[in-house]
């Protein structure tokens, strides 16, 4: 194991079905709940995007000069 195994990402992919929801099954209540809960997870996804995309675009800065 080399020094630069620990500067990569271990992550091995996520799973494809994301314990897909029976929507079949709930209430207008739920379905409301539900799609509220999945734009803040998208939301919180996006905002990991942009930090990363901000930290990664410092770096590129400090080492180009």
């Amino acid at each position: 194991m080399s020094a630069d195994d620990d500067l990569e990402p271990t992550f091995q992919g996520h799973p494809t079905d994301f314990n897909v929801m029976k929507v079949e099954a709930l209430s207008m209540e739920e379905l409301k709940a539900y799609i509220e809960h999945a734009k803040r997870e998208i939301a919180r996804a996006e905002a990991e995007i942009a930090s990363r995309e901000s930290l990664r675009g410092d770096a590129d800065a400090l080492f180009k000069a």
